[in-house]
């Protein structure tokens, strides 16, 4: 079985040899693919869950992209929907911003300048009626607090890619890129998934947020997807993809050839959509194409809330989180029960391999029929997967095994991450914050 193992300190020195090793033969294979395949070319589902009994109300489930920052005017977070307030209360909201939704992004803005946006605080959680949205901002940085800033836009593409998976998402957005915008979103019980899309240029072995995203997977059960570097780097030693803890993925070509994008990280968790078509963050309805693994991460994140909330659905599951109350299980459900590393392992069985039909001119690297998990791990993930992952869960359709090859690749990829992760030294939280702002970057 695809096994999601506890991360542990790798002493065995013959074990650790092999895998360095695997680890050089991947990059030799890497670089031959990039040099045969280089090209100087640039190259949903909706859910439809009704309200339970108890809360009434419907199944969710909560995502936390931690990023620049959130259009919250844009037509693409817009609802019709009113969260309950005893949502509002269990998220720890202590401000409603009823805001303007007439007019330009400007106007609108202007409109809302004086009940909202020149009274944020950094202790301030918000909910804005009539999106999705419910916001934060702990590092207090970037201008105007949690609204994303014109000279920003990540986050707000990054959002939107969750949206895009989920249309029913819950979003509980964090601003920053720091361990107290990740512990912002741990520390909420409700939330299901945190999603970061930032990290050192080049994948380099610097302190990131491992600390916080630990806290969030082995103390709070939640799970984390994180993205690799836009650079075929091996994305083991990346403090953002490489933890064992962590979902760390890279991009491919969907709806191209499905293959690999050369700039993306080698030897991940699983690979998702490079390229998407995503909400701007400075109108109200205009979008733009945009690629990176920035937004394959999020995509992710939010195919694993669709899981989720289906799951909790169907075995009505009134809740959201994987709280001491819930026994630490992502779905607790009418004698049924998920957690993380069950969610992991079904990922890991339904990735796949695309056939060999690579198109020269792409700008892609061709995945190599000997040794494909180096360059983009169990394999790929989309949409399409969320039906096998459901069906594995809820025990109508197991996923088989994967090929013994592609097991040992991947157990060697995570005893390589556990031994180093393991031995990694701490470092003071002022140092981390130190090094995070020389070096990181976002991932796009």
């Amino acid at each position: 079985m695809a096994e999601v193992l506890e991360a542990e300190l790798v002493s065995n020195e013959t074990a650790n040899n092999v895998f360095a090793g695997l680890l050089i033969a991947s990059i030799l294979i890497s670089a031959i693919f990039l040099a045969i395949a280089y090209s100087p070319e640039e190259g949903t589902v909706v859910n439809s869950a009704v309200g339970n009994e108890s809360n009434e109300w419907r199944a969710f489930s909560v995502i936390a992209p931690i990023d620049t920052g959130i259009n919250v005017y844009h037509d693409h977070f817009r609802t019709n929907e009113t969260y309950p307030q005893w949502l509002l209360d269990d998220l720890g909201v202590n401000k409603v911003c009823d805001l303007t939704f007439n007019g330009t992004w400007q106007e609108r803005y202007e409109a809302d300048r004086a009940d909202c946006w020149d009274n944020l605080t950094t202790s301030d959680i918000v909910y804005f009626p009539g999106t999705k949205i419910i916001g934060t901002s702990p590092d207090g940085d970037g201008g105007i607090l949690i609204l994303d800033d014109p000279s920003d836009g990540h986050g707000t593409a990054v959002t939107g890619s969750v949206i895009d998976a989920n249309p029913d998402a819950v979003i509980f957005f964090v601003e920053g890129f720091s361990d107290t915008a990740v512990l912002a979103a741990a520390n909420q019980p409700l939330v299901d998934v945190i999603s970061t899309s930032f990290g050192a240029i080049g994948s380099a072995p610097v302190p990131g947020i491992e600390d916080a995203t630990k806290v969030a997977v082995v103390e709070k059960h939640k799970l984390h997807t994180g993205a690799a570097d836009n650079s075929p780097s091996p994305a083991i030693q990346d403090a953002t993809a490489g933890p064992p803890w962590s979902i760390g993925i890279a991009g491919y070509a969907e709806e191209g050839d499905d293959q690999k994008e050369i700039m993306s990280g080698s030897y991940p968790d699983i690979s998702a959509d490079w390229t998407q078509y995503l909400p701007n963050h400075d109108d109200i309805d205009g979008y733009h194409e945009t690629s990176g693994t920035s937004f394959a991460t999020p995509r992710t994140a939010g195919i694993i809330s669709y899981v989720l909330q289906n799951l909790r659905y169907e075995f009505a599951d009134n809740g959201s989180g994987a709280s001491e109350e819930r026994g630490g299980m992502l779905v607790s459900g009418n004698n049924f029960t998920i957690s993380n590393a069950q969610i992991r392992e079904a990922i890991n069985l339904s990735a796949w391999y695309p056939d060999f039909g690579w198109d020269p001119t792409s700008g892609t690297m061709p995945i190599s029929p000997v040794l494909p998990c180096t360059q983009t791990g169990w394999g790929l993930v989309n949409l399409s997967n969320i039906e096998p992952i459901i069906a594995h869960l809820n025990q109508s359709s197991s996923l088989g095994d994967r090929p013994s090859d592609v097991e040992a690749c991947m157990s060697a990829n995570q005893e390589m991450r556990e031994s180093y992760w393991g031995a990694y030294p701490s470092v003071e939280s002022s140092s981390h914050d130190i090094i995070k702002e020389e070096y990181a970057t976002w991932r796009d």
